[in-house]
């Protein structure tokens, strides 16, 4: 039984207003959404809205360096619904007068329409409520943090979990209880925040990987060089991990120097940087994966912003063709499989990043916690 409450159970809805949060902070590019993903997901819950005559306001926040407004996601969504853009809330509460069943009024980045959205002020949420009657989170990829359109307007609305939110518990659930073999794969960076989720799931799970800029601060911790590789900013103490048998690390790297050919780990320079997995690691997951009935993944293997992406296509491409019931996530690991067109590829895709961790970590999100309520 979930938590929390579903759009099955929302009632009648027609000629009301539904606040609806959800999360269109994706890529902006030459004032052009780059890519589209966390939109679409989205979409199944703006049509169910749409279809039971509600009128909807939609908030989200944007976190673009190109832009600070929502503009090119309105422009993106008024090509194929009826849609209108309001700066300020009070003008969202002006296009609500006019504004049809099933139409919907997108309200400006809410981060900059006032601080009290990231400090959860207890005025800008009451504000905010005023636009709507019910209040619908479809955005769990931003349901770790505790700001006012996810914690705060909640407290003040009926509220309920969007179908996409819906989704992201069911699937991201079951690593809590999963079929075996499980390998657990972890890349990305920060192993000072990421620590309590690896001990977890080296429980959990039959192996454990752990690669990326993480696998660094394996590295140091072994006494091993890593030249100017990075690591997480504060100390942790791996002295746990490194000693459980379920664990799989990098057995060799490649490295920023032109032309080189991958090197063991042993063999890093004091010149290095280390960017990417080699192929002996990729082998290693292949075997680790060859009866894996469950992989749960998050966070790329290599630093994919400067062209190290290899080896995290050849991960996915080893996962794929292992059969698992898979499930990854995470921003970094998304942009990469989008670039190789193997989204389509999983078992589930999750929206999220952060959340997805603290999810998995804590088993529960503070936005999460105020739609139980």
């Amino acid at each position: 039984m979930l938590p929390f409450k579903t759009l099955s159970q929302i009632g009648n809805v027609s000629d009301k207003t539904v606040l609806l949060r959800l999360d269109l902070n994706v890529p902006i590019e030459n004032g052009l959404v780059r890519d589209d993903f966390r939109i679409v997901q989205s979409l199944p819950t703006i049509s169910f809205l749409q279809k039971a005559g509600a009128k909807i306001v939609i908030l989200a926040h944007l976190e673009s360096v190109e832009t600070s407004s929502l503009s090119p996601v309105f422009e993106y969504l008024k090509k194929s619904h009826k849609i209108v853009f309001a700066k300020t809330v009070a003008e969202a509460q002006q296009l609500l007068t006019t504004l049809s069943a099933g139409g919907m009024v997108l309200l400006e980045n809410l981060r900059t329409l006032s601080i009290g959205e990231k400090e959860n002020d207890p005025a800008f949420a009451k504000k905010l409520a005023s636009l709507g009657e019910v209040y619908v989170n479809d955005a769990f990829s931003v349901s770790h943090r505790k700001h006012a359109s996810v914690v705060g307007v909640p407290a003040l609305l009926p509220h309920f979990a969007g179908l996409q939110f819906e989704k992201e518990y069911t699937k991201l659930s079951e690593a809590f209880s999963p079929k075996h073999p499980f390998t657990f794969i972890l890349g990305g960076a920060k192993f000072d925040t990421k620590l309590p989720l690896v001990t977890k799931f080296l429980e959990k799970a039959d192996t454990v990987f752990v690669g990326g800029a993480l696998s660094n601060d394996i590295f140091k911790q072994q006494g091993l060089e890593i030249g100017s590789s990075m690591t997480s900013s504060g100390p942790v103490d791996l002295s746990a991990i490194i000693a459980s048998p379920k664990l799989l690390i990098p057995s060799d790297v490649r490295v920023n120097t032109p032309a080189t050919a991958p090197r063991k780990i042993t063999q890093i320079l004091a010149t290095d940087k280390i960017l990417d997995a080699g192929p002996q690691t990729i082998a290693d997951l292949k075997k680790a994966l060859t009866n894996a009935q469950f992989v749960l993944w998050n966070g790329p293997l290599g630093d994919y912003e400067k062209g190290f992406s290899q080896s995290t296509v050849e991960l996915a491409n080893a996962i794929i063709e292992s059969g698992a019931y898979s499930i990854v996530g995470g921003g970094d690991t998304l942009a990469v499989l989008a670039e190789a067109n193997l989204l389509n590829k999983f078992s589930f895709v999750s929206t999220a990043g952060g959340a997805m961790l603290d999810f998995l970590a804590n088993e529960t999100l503070p936005g999460l916690e105020m739609l139980s309520k």
